[in-house]
């Protein structure tokens, strides 16, 4: 019965908001025809995208910036889409509300910030102990992933495409050292999606907060943790002013992917050379985000440890157990509750045993042998 409720819900507020929004201006299909500069011919389409990380993030906004510039220059100039930075449009953690509204075309955002619509959205992001960035790519693209996720999003009017990967990310920064269980317990951590049930679990008291607003509220003192998304983000926002023990590794995220949340009827109006170019643009901003964030997070953790003198402090296995038993005993208790939870975790969860084989078998036994040399 909660199952059948949630749906119908989300169906009538879909309908309800429809006539009242920005995408009554959108252009229908047209045949489309290469030109001469390889661009596409048709149609003038304009959008708007709003993102959920500030302009001073330049990989995160700037994977929205780099998809609105390669659209423009694959179909000529015709589809244009503007980026809109949290804030300007609408509060960081509210794109997916805009986007089903139909207030914006398109948002830049992460998945798990909106369990609380559904919790099998946290697949769309990552899962604690689930898939490093080229599984999670791997699983979404072609392990039938991204399909079920999109029979969930349907529901609420919108499509979804995946656009950026973090590569695994730190496990966040604390004001005192967490050396067990017992001295997790009453922390205030801001920490989103399924990891903060599992912190919560463990006695965290868990704070959702969008990006810019995790500085003022770890300096102020209302929380006293904080994870956000790894050493050149995470020096860019200035936590290690504030903590200076940082710890790894972030077992909820090892590979977590952004997405471009799509108005369906938004969607459904492109042109399919529009669509095809926009999805082309969203692999370029997955490539670029993993890329960059490879550059930039060594020089970063280097220049955080010998010149702002953070300590990098490893979770115990204390900790790392407890994590690994509450999570899996969560996704066991939301996929009895919820059909289309077991139909994304049963996919998940063979595919993550499957390929964890496989990497063991071979990558972690050079990596083992490798990274410990240099």
């Amino acid at each position: 019965m909660k199952h059948f409720n949630r749906r119908d819900f989300v169906k009538k507020a879909g309908l309800g908001a429809a006539g009242t929004n920005v995408l009554a201006g959108c252009a229908g299909s047209e045949p489309q025809e290469v030109g001469e500069t390889g661009g596409v011919s048709g149609p003038r389409v304009s959008w708007r995208m709003a993102s959920s990380y500030p302009t001073s993030l330049d990989i995160l906004h700037g994977a929205g910036t780099l998809v609105a510039d390669r659209v423009a220059e694959l179909t000529g100039g015709n589809f244009t889409v503007r980026v809109f930075p949290p804030g300007e449009l609408v509060p960081p953690l509210q794109v997916m509300d805009a986007v089903q509204a139909g207030t914006v075309h398109a948002g830049h955002t992460a998945d798990y910030y909106y369990i609380g619509k559904h919790p099998a959205l946290a697949f769309g992001t990552s899962i604690p102990f689930g898939l490093n960035a080229r599984q999670q790519t791997a699983w979404l693209k072609y392990g039938g992933g991204l399909d079920l996720l999109r029979g969930i999003y349907s529901d609420f009017g919108m499509i979804t495409i995946p656009f950026g990967n973090t590569g695994v990310q730190f496990g966040g920064w604390f004001r005192r050292p967490v050396d067990t269980l017992a001295d997790l317990r009453g922390v205030r951590m801001r920490i989103p999606g399924l990891a903060g049930e599992i912190m919560a679990r463990l006695g965290v008291t868990v704070t959702v907060l969008g990006g810019p607003d995790i500085y003022p509220a770890l300096e102020r003192g209302v929380i006293d943790a904080a994870e956000w998304v790894g050493p050149y983000d995470d020096e860019k926002l200035g936590f290690h002013e504030i903590a200076k023990n940082y710890y790894v590794p972030g077992w909820w995220e090892p590979g977590p992917s952004t997405v471009l949340q799509v108005n369906l009827e938004a969607w459904n109006d492109l042109p399919p050379a529009y669509q095809a170019a926009l999805g082309t643009a969203c692999d370029a901003a997955t490539l670029m985000t993993l890329g960059r964030y490879d550059i930039e997070n060594p020089p970063a953790l280097a220049r955080l440890t010998n010149e702002h003198g953070v300590t990098v402090r490893e979770f115990s296995d204390e900790i790392m157990q407890a994590a690994w038993t509450e999570t899996e005993a969560y996704l066991e208790e939301e996929a009895t509750a919820d059909q289309d939870f077991r139909r994304v975790y049963d996919s998940w969860r063979a595919f993550r045993a499957e390929t964890f084989s496989y990497f063991s078998t071979n990558e972690s036994v050079y990596t083992d042998f490798a990274f410990s040399r240099t």
